[in-house]
């Protein structure tokens, strides 16, 4: 081969490579008002077999939950755990550690201290359920 057709077939090698591998970043939440006691969307984030973790960040206003959940659509995944970085800085690391079915969610989780607490970020960590099953999306919801 000569030296143009190798360069040709690196670049499309590199192009391949480049849209297989989808950018991978979590849509910034921003909850919404909502009633006492009304489960509100904080954000979504997409989980695929190219990263094991992903963070959603919760920007004000309406940032304070007692009680937060996550719904896993699109593919199943295992959530091993997750940390809460709480506005003042302090994380909580949760473990969570259960396989969560394609349409399925989480049990509620009780954020730790008294009353409702301001959100920073969450990050999670999962491990995907196949190379078949494609991504799951993840959507962050607190109370």
């Amino acid at each position: 081969m000569n030296q143009s057709m190798l360069r040709l077939a690196a670049t499309t090698l590199a192009l391949a490579i480049t849209w297989a591998v989808p950018a991978h970043a979590a849509k910034p939440g921003h909850p919404a008002a909502g009633g006492p006691g009304d489960w509100r969307l904080i954000g979504t984030t997409h989980a695929d077999h190219t990263a094991d973790h992903d963070t959603i960040r919760v920007p004000g206003p309406f940032d304070n939950f007692s009680r937060i959940k996550f719904k896993v659509t699109d593919a199943p995944l295992n959530m091993q755990h997750m940390v809460v970085t709480y506005d003042n800085g302090a994380p909580d690391r949760i473990e969570v550690r259960q396989n969560i079915p394609k349409g399925g969610e989480s049990r509620t989780i009780d954020l730790k201290g008294v009353g409702k607490r301001s959100i920073r970020k969450i990050d999670f960590w999962y491990d995907t359920k196949g190379w078949l099953s494609g991504k799951a999306d993840v959507t962050l919801f607190g109370k």
